[in-house]
Parts: structure tokens; sequence; C-alpha cells
């Protein structure tokens, strides 16, 4: 099975949207460094330390996106449910 973000249509946070959580353990499980994400990605070193060390709440969605791609994954949309 591989792994991939899981994004939360109902989910209701109140301090940080659960995607930091996600990319924070991508990273975390790449060994890979700030300055590393930021070279590969153009993501600065603040913009990551705001994510999981500081005040950002909801990360541009541009902006994880190259993370995660900078990280080795691709983002999928799966349907989990017919159209109404």
């Amino acid at each position: 099975m591989s792994k991939g973000l899981s994004l939360y249509k109902s989910y209701s946070f109140r301090d940080k949207d659960p995607v930091i959580d996600e990319v924070r353990t991508l990273l975390q499980d790449s060994g890979q460094s700030y300055k590393d994400v930021h070279t590969a990605s153009g993501v600065s070193v603040g913009t990551l330390h705001n994510w999981f060390e500081g005040t950002t709440k909801k990360p541009q969605y541009a902006t994880v996106m190259a993370v995660v791609h900078a990280l080795g994954y691709r983002s999928k949309f799966i349907r989990n449910r017919k159209p109404v």
C-alpha cells in the first residue's frame, strides 16, 4: 500500500490544518532538512518553520504541493462516494 496524503473534507480543525501534520510526517520520514526541501521546492525555510513550529494555520495548496512533490510524492484525488 502506498503512502499518500489524506484530505479531510469534514475535519473541523481549530489550531492547524491537518495537512501540516501529514507533510511533517513526510518530511521526517524523508530525513531531509528544511534547507534540502527549500532547494528542491523553492519554498522558504521560514515558511516551513512557520508551518511546523510557528503560527501558520492554513498553508496555501500550491505551496503544500511544491513541498510534497519535492519530497517525492504526488497528489491524487480519489472519489470516495458517488456524486449527489
